[in-house]
């Protein structure tokens, strides 16, 4: 499964296609200032649901996020979830203060 990243001056997503339609999809929105990005949005299509779709598309932003230095704050029910489950995705949680 190849996992494409889209960047745009809103947010930006990370995302597996097939012939030209997306199949698996974690999209997010710019912070209110620099250096965090809410994730707010997963979608897996049926095609790809009990194959780890999901956590690919995850571990593809966690890895984004810690190369651009930057946290994510989970919104997507999906992704605080993982993010509960996992403690090695903690370093990249962003927590308002």
């Amino acid at each position: 499964m190849e996992i494409k990243t889209k960047l745009t001056s809103a947010g930006g997503s990370v995302y597996t296609e097939a012939n030209g339609q997306i199949l698996a999809e974690i999209s997010w929105i710019n912070g209110q200032h620099e250096g965090y990005i809410i994730a707010d949005h997963t979608r897996v299509d049926d095609s790809l649901r009990g194959k780890g779709a999901g956590i690919k598309l995850l571990n593809t932003l966690i890895e984004f996020a810690r190369e651009k230095q930057i946290k994510i704050q989970p919104v997507c029910p999906f992704i605080v979830a993982m993010f509960d489950r996992h403690v090695e995705y903690q370093d990249v949680k962003y927590t308002m203060i």
